[in-house]
């Protein structure tokens, strides 16, 4: 008996996520980690902002915008322009406005009816509402975001998942003839356990994009991540050893073969 595939619905802030951390972010990788357990996508929606005034006279910025809005439609997604306003403060600033956050929950809301999994991109804490609803209506609702992400929506989701640890999600600069999670690649992941009296820990990241991201233990087959050993003198030079392990700090390392598995090297913090 085959399992029936998740409907999955995915609604991108791309401007929240473009301000905090995502700028180059690659949005069919996103798509794939959307649907990463065999999902269906219904709905594929990319909210972007779109200067007109700023377009009848910056044709680089006209063009530049126009072919990141076609290569959006090529991965299949429907791309809603907001138009930014402009307005004057009183000590005579002009300001831009352009607020998609009421378009993506309206539209995620009402589209929820046809689908199993909600996967939002963005930090705003706006959306916490917005969670609860999509929940409380049968959908699961997970989340993808980087830097600036509101504490209480990451709790409100069924799954946060940085940016930063999605393979490919975020080019990285290493040996483009190496594969994420090969060694000899560079990857990113956190520092889940270390042993101060012995000065070492282990490395977690995730390997691939696919399911049973709930599988953190990498002694079964069926486990999406890899561990690699990180000693303590692989760490960049500043970062506190002292707040080791930790699931907040995110890390870029590179992965060697050593003698007993994989090891990190270069271990450099870039986030927080």
């Amino acid at each position: 008996m085959h399992k029936k595939a998740q409907r999955i619905g995915l609604y991108i802030d791309v401007a929240n996520i473009t301000r905090n951390g995502g700028y180059g972010m690659r949005f069919d990788v996103l798509r794939d980690f959307a649907c990463r357990d065999s999902g269906e996508p219904i709905r594929l929606n990319a909210y972007v902002a779109y200067d007109d005034d700023r377009a009848r006279t910056d044709h680089e910025y006209r063009d530049r915008t126009f072919n990141f809005h076609s290569t959006l439609r090529d991965y299949g997604y429907k791309v809603i322009e907001k138009t930014v306003s402009w307005y004057v403060d009183e000590s005579g600033n002009r300001f831009g406005k352009a607020n998609a956050d009421l378009d993506m929950a309206v539209d995620a809301l009402l589209q929820s009816e046809n689908l199993d999994k909600v996967m939002m991109a963005t930090g705003d804490g706006d959306f916490i509402q917005v969670v609860r609803a999509l929940q409380n209506k049968g959908c699961r609702v997970e989340d993808v975001a980087f830097t600036n992400v509101s504490s209480n929506l990451k709790r409100e989701v069924d799954l946060f998942m940085s940016g930063y640890l999605v393979p490919n999600l975020l080019p990285i600069k290493g040996d483009p003839e190496k594969l994420w999670g090969e060694p000899g690649s560079k990857v990113r992941g956190i520092c889940y356990t270390f042993n101060r009296s012995k000065n070492f820990g282990f490395m977690r990241f995730l390997q691939r994009i696919g399911p049973g991201l709930w599988i953190t233990d990498t002694r079964r087959q069926d486990s999406p991540y890899g561990t690699a050993f990180a000693h303590e003198s692989a760490f960049a030079p500043g970062i506190d050893i002292g707040s080791l392990p930790s699931r907040e700090l995110i890390f870029e390392f590179d992965l060697v073969q050593g003698d007993k598995g994989l090891q990190a090297t270069n271990i450099v913090k870039i986030h927080p």
